[in-house]
């Protein structure tokens, strides 16, 4: 392939350029071009509650300082444990604007796993919600060096009469957290610091190339990987998000940034491409069916980035019936694969309520932040997932080979561009694995996933060569569940699927062995799920848990969880 422009797909861009150029700034540096070239422009709105880019830079500064005078400096790491709110966006840009390097993780995970990400990274302090207080607390003897814990509230940033209400009522819910105390730091006491700080923040910013940003996922082997992702990783995937969507510029328009911060999918595009273009994130701290109908009518956001499970819950929405929705710009799925039955029920939908637009199904992978491929606006092929981004190469190899195999015949999706991540961190084995040189002395993304291209370029996406469950969109790895309940005093053997879910697509289901002398019983399942609990993130708990004598095995001895899968499946056929 020796030109992009040359790429069979590019015939069906439209108007989107086949190649962007990308400049050699960091992503602090782009957004703020942004905020002096759309200083009145809403940035976010939380809650009813509106900041407009100059106020936005403002903040991003004030933020940066507040870090600055705790001690962060260049190449230092801290930990975003918080869910879509203005502290979080804040400080993924505050961070960068001094060098800092981001860690993004869940703050539904479980304490041992926040333990485990913040020793992974080195972290130097994490910034979470009150309501996730004890949760951190908890695990302070379990860190390899001293944590500062910056405790964020949802009540600081709401509109008055909303602040009032929610300390009358959630608010007298949450946890007491000290007022001060050894490593606890509030909020605006973090902002005061950085008010107090005599010096001014460093002049010079970081380059393109350096790393900003950790996410995580299970790599191609299913074990807990750190992503090493780059402002120009970020950047790019903006400035191509944005031309591939069709329908730039996008400044003033309305995303409805419910993806979540910590998710690759939710940071580059439901935060970072909106801002990039200038236009304004509604930032949702938590999706609820039950005010998703609500929202939509009240916010009437022109772009929907989601995974399945969001338009599958599009259609059991209450109060939509007659809603328009005619404000629609663009509906894009991704995170997970969108059956072409559920393509055609969205659609249906979205016709039905006066909308112009069809659901425009992406795929991509933490490794690359998020999408590197989209249904072209005005050619969808069915089942296919679309065709590379701008300056993004596709193709197909043998699984296990650089070889590249022809058109319709499946093998692994490979992929380069300027969004590939920069590694694994510290670990070289995997990266080399992963991060593959071929013979066109490109590096290539090699993805663990299954697909055929078809003669034009359109991509299809079949199944992943690792084992993996997709719930809602999060990544769930069957193997490091299975390391948990294996770790139970009572349990000799356990294997863990995925099991057809028509809200989740897939939920988590355990099937365990017990060890000689214990009966399984209704006690011992309590007392497993209560142990899942301490020990496995919320969106990754199995939802059951089936007691079994024996598990199924293969001829060479390992557990056959696909015979586990096809009973499921058999089963649900039974009873539909």
């Amino acid at each position: 392939m020796s030109s992009f422009a040359s790429a069979p797909w590019c015939k069906f861009y439209g108007s989107t350029p086949a190649h962007l150029t990308y400049p050699k700034k960091t992503i602090y540096q782009m957004i703020r071009a942004t905020c002096e070239k759309f200083p009145d422009n809403i940035a976010y709105e939380f809650m009813g509650r509106e900041t407009t880019y100059r106020e936005f830079l403002q903040r991003i500064e004030r933020t940066a300082r507040a870090y600055y005078a705790l001690g962060i400096r260049k190449g230092d790491r801290v930990t975003i444990c918080m869910p879509n709110c203005p502290q979080a966006v804040d400080s993924f840009y505050a961070l960068n604007r001094i060098g800092a390097v981001s860690n993004m993780i869940h703050p539904l995970s479980a304490a041992k796993e926040i333990a485990f990400f913040l020793n992974f990274s080195h972290s130097k302090a994490i910034l979470t919600l009150d309501q996730f207080y004890p949760k951190v607390d908890s695990i302070r003897s379990d860190l390899k060096s001293p944590v500062t814990i910056l405790v964020a509230h949802i009540k600081d940033e709401l509109p008055p009469l909303l602040a009032v209400g929610y300390a009358l009522t959630q608010g007298r819910k949450l946890p007491k957290v000290p007022a001060r105390g050894d490593g606890i730091l509030h909020w605006d006491k973090f902002l005061a610091g950085g008010r107090r700080l005599k010096e001014s923040l460093p002049k010079k910013y970081g380059r393109a190339e350096e790393g900003a940003s950790i996410l995580y996922s299970g790599g191609t082997t299913g074990t807990t990987k750190g992503i090493l992702l780059s402002n120009l990783n970020f950047n790019a995937l903006a400035l191509q998000t944005i031309a591939a969507s069709g329908f730039s510029p996008i400044d003033g328009l309305k995303m409805l940034s419910v993806m979540p911060v910590f998710h690759g999918f939710g940071l580059g595009i439901g935060i970072h491409t909106a801002l990039v273009g200038g236009a304004t994130c509604i930032l949702v701290p938590q999706f609820n069916v039950k005010t998703y109908a609500e929202l939509l009518k009240k916010k009437k956001p022109h772009i929907i980035p989601g995974v399945p499970t969001l338009f599958e819950a599009l259609l059991r929405a209450d109060n939509l019936e007659g809603a328009d929705l005619s404000f629609l710009k663009g509906v894009f799925c991704g995170g997970d694969s969108l059956s072409i039955e559920l393509k055609k029920k969205v659609d249906d939908f979205l016709t039905a309520h006066h909308a112009s637009v069809q659901i425009r199904q992406g795929y991509g992978l933490t490794e690359c932040v998020t999408a590197s491929c989209l249904t072209p606006k005005d050619y969808h092929r069915p089942g296919s997932i679309g065709v590379p981004f701008p300056d993004t190469y596709y193709k197909i190899c043998r699984p296990g080979t650089t070889e590249e195999v022809d058109a319709n015949v499946e093998g692994e999706i490979c992929l380069t561009g300027p969004s590939v991540m920069l590694e694994y961190v510290d670990n070289p084995e995997e990266t080399a694995n992963t991060l593959r040189r071929h013979a066109d002395n490109r590096l290539w993304l090699h993805t663990g996933d299954l697909g055929k291209m078809d003669e034009d370029g359109f991509v299809y996406f079949s199944q992943r060569i690792k084992r993996m469950i997709v719930t809602s969109g999060y990544n769930v790895y069957p193997g490091q569940l299975e390391n948990v309940i294996d770790g139970h005093e009572k349990v000799l053997l356990s294997c863990v699927i995925g099991v057809k879910d028509p809200y989740k697509m897939q939920r988590v289901k355990a099937f365990v062995v017990l060890k000689p002398g214990i009966e399984p019983s209704e006690e011992v399942r309590a007392e497993l799920m209560a142990y899942c609990k301490e020990h496995i993130a919320k969106y990754a708990m199995p939802t059951e848990i089936e007691f079994r004598a024996e598990l199924p095995k293969t001829l060479v001895g390992k557990v056959a969880y696909r015979v586990l899968e096809e009973e499921e499946e058999a089963r649900a056929q039974g009873e539909g």
